[in-house]
């Protein structure tokens, strides 16, 4: 089924290499149509707010922006930053091939709480003693990407490799024992395997098995660490986009419920209202009205 879905069509503006970075006053000059919509990108986008007013629709929430703050948006996630007035800051766009496919580097990205949903908040508060590193990397990959000289990739990837160690460091947690790690990991590669399956896998069962564990076992272990159990996650993923679409799109209630794996209409129309307390025609006239 083909569906014209104008408002989340992935973002093309960005030129044909793996890896961009601006400031943001440069973003605001060159690219005022991009962000005249929310929209989504099928890049990572870290934009670091050093100065300036105005707003960041992230999904469904609308933040202020603060002086010296980062924000980390993932593949999918629709946002729309709007400024007022004068604005510093950086915005680094990049594929996640860029970083490459060694461990570290795909731990960066899935497992220190930057990115994807289940980040425990979107907004990264900068310190002032870790701006001066940040801002340091920032420089020197603003002038490597304006040059073109050998082996410039290499150079842009460690810089970034840099950034986003210093950038983790600004909420890093303390130590856990042993077991509290185990815990942890297991419920990481659950939300990594959550965001790339949602659409096709809804049961605990369908991830347990993936992750060599038992339903009740990657249930117990995700409440314990989360406060809510593994089918919750799963349910909240799928009704995330589920709004997303509805509030960001013109595309029907039908449409939605094929692209999210759902066979039935009436069967979306349930599983919709009994996971967010209300219809999906009242949650999408409530929530278009609103923005």
């Amino acid at each position: 089924m083909a569906v014209n879905n104008p408002l989340l069509e992935l973002s093309k503006s960005v030129v044909n290499v793996p890896f961009e970075i601006h400031t943001m006053e440069w973003i605001a000059q060159n690219r005022f149509q991009q962000n005249s919509v929310p929209h989504r990108h099928n890049y990572f986008v870290i934009i670091w707010v050093e100065k300036a007013a105005g707003t960041h629709l992230i999904d469904l929430e609308k933040y202020e922006l603060e002086d010296n703050t980062v924000y980390c948006i993932t593949p999918g996630q629709v946002h729309q930053l709007t400024t007022t007035g004068d604005v510093e800051g950086y915005v680094i766009s990049f594929m996640a091939e860029f970083l490459g496919v060694a461990e570290e580097n795909y731990d960066l990205l899935f497992n220190t709480g930057l990115f994807y949903t289940f980040s425990n908040s979107p907004v990264i508060k900068v310190s002032e003693e870790m701006s001066a590193e940040m801002g340091d990397a920032v420089a020197k990959m603003l002038k490597e990407f304006n040059n073109h000289f050998i082996l410039r990739a290499e150079i842009l990837r460690g810089f970034l490799k840099i950034f986003l160690i210093y950038l983790t460091r600004q909420f890093e947690q303390p130590k856990e024992t042993e077991a509290q790690s185990k815990s942890i990991e297991l419920v990481k590669q659950f939300f990594a395997l959550v965001e790339k399956k949602y659409t096709t896998k809804k049961m605990v069962n369908d991830y347990a098995e993936e992750l060599a564990v038992t339903p009740n076992h990657l249930n117990e272990v995700v409440k314990k660490i989360t406060g809510t159990p593994a089918s919750h996650h799963i349910q909240q993923r799928i009704i995330l986009e589920a709004k997303r679409q509805a509030v960001y799109s013109r595309v029907t209630m039908k449409e939605i419920a094929y692209q999210l794996g759902f066979d039935d209409t009436a069967h979306f129309s349930k599983f919709f209202k009994n996971a967010s307390g209300e219809s999906f025609s009242d949650f999408r006239a409530k929530n278009t009205n609103s923005l």
